[in-house]
């Protein structure tokens, strides 16, 4: 076979490199650049091209496109959300994202996002804390022990000085797995029996549950004034965790309004419903955090710009260090023109190899 030039080939992080990445650099360090990428991408966010995720949804799950540019370089992330696949010990989400050259369309890499996804949304999660919860806040309630809890936990320790994490699921063994994961990382960590239990002494409280359908996580009479709330689990249409007398307490704060209404904690608000975009208050256009006893709500659902970022930090980070395989996936004949010539090369060669 006529071997690929090496315009053919495209770097490809698979779950293994990404892993061996994340500890190459330490998973602190990453989060906290993470977040630092998000921040600086959030902060250009008229640049990009924005529309809400392209969603196939099933009474089963949904599978989702997210796709955005800066005008320079593209990406987009596929995703799914099944929350029944807990049950046959599958992941509940899983994904895999591509950036490629706007001046070519030509792939610059091809990545695994399942884990890196997690580690965008927390950053995420914590970078929206530095703007918005209370100052000095060192507890945090963390109601959903699944895959994303120990990610958010350790976020919030890098990039808000968070000290205690206090641990609350449905399932206690979700919430031994987390305990046992955070030991010995830094946090005190308080495994608790009730969501009201570990609400106790927190000035940040994150909902991140999977169930796909309208949940009341928290109740209006569990959340007093001036807590910071991150609600992670509410990503699609029917899939709520708050109140929603809990809601209209709360100065809210999004991500894309036109992808938040649809599928955020606010699709149980009038669609005019006053909200805050994160981007404005990172550029100084709009107040985050104003007193003490303000309630502030990150409504995340997340949205492409995050795993632009993620993907370009990625990528930059890869040079030298060997983790990542060269994919032949681009055909790339001596004629651009003469793609079916390339076949026959291909098999002339193969022919006179046999």
């Amino acid at each position: 076979m006529l071997k690929p030039s090496k315009t053919a080939f495209v770097p490809f992080v698979s779950v293994e490199n990404m892993m061996r990445l994340v500890l190459h650099i330490g998973i602190e360090k990453v989060l906290t650049e993470l977040a630092a990428e998000i921040e600086a991408d959030f902060a250009r966010w008229p640049l990009f091209d924005k529309t809400p995720r392209v969603a196939s949804h099933s009474d089963v799950g949904v599978i989702e496109l997210m796709p955005t540019s800066d005008g320079e370089t593209y990406g987009f992330k596929y995703v799914n959300g099944h929350p029944s696949n807990m049950k046959r010990g599958l992941q509940t989400v899983t994904a895999f994202g591509l950036l490629a050259d706007v001046a070519t369309g030509y792939p610059l890499m091809l990545s695994e996002m399942t884990i890196l996804t997690a580690l965008r949304t927390a950053a995420t999660s914590a970078m929206a804390a530095k703007w918005l919860a209370p100052k000095g806040a060192t507890t945090m309630a963390m109601i959903g022990n699944g895959a994303q809890a120990e990610f958010q936990a350790l976020a919030f320790k890098a990039i808000c000085g968070l000290r205690e994490v206090r641990l609350y699921d449905i399932d206690p063994a979700a919430t031994e797995k987390a305990a046992r994961n955070l030991a010995g990382q830094g946090l005190t960590v308080v495994p608790c029996k009730s969501a009201e239990e570990a609400i106790m002494g927190a000035q940040i409280i994150t909902t991140c549950t999977a169930d796909k359908q309208y949940a009341t996580i928290l109740t209006d009479n569990m959340v007093g004034s001036g807590v910071h709330i991150n609600g992670v689990g509410g990503d699609c249409p029917g899939k709520t965790e708050l109140h929603r007398d809990i809601l209209l307490r709360s100065s809210i704060f999004v991500e894309y309004p036109p992808q938040t209404r649809i599928e955020g904690e606010i699709q149980q608000l009038d669609p005019d419903h006053p909200v805050t975009e994160l981007w404005q208050v990172i550029t100084g256009q709009a107040e985050g955090r104003r007193d003490a006893r303000q309630i502030t709500l990150f409504d995340s659902v997340g949205f492409a710009i995050e795993d632009f970022s993620a993907l370009r930090y990625v990528h930059s980070r890869l040079k030298g260090t060997g983790l990542y395989q060269d994919l032949d996936m681009i055909a790339d004949p001596d004629d651009p023109r003469d793609l079916f010539g390339m076949i026959l090369r291909a098999e002339a060669a193969s022919s006179t190899a046999a």
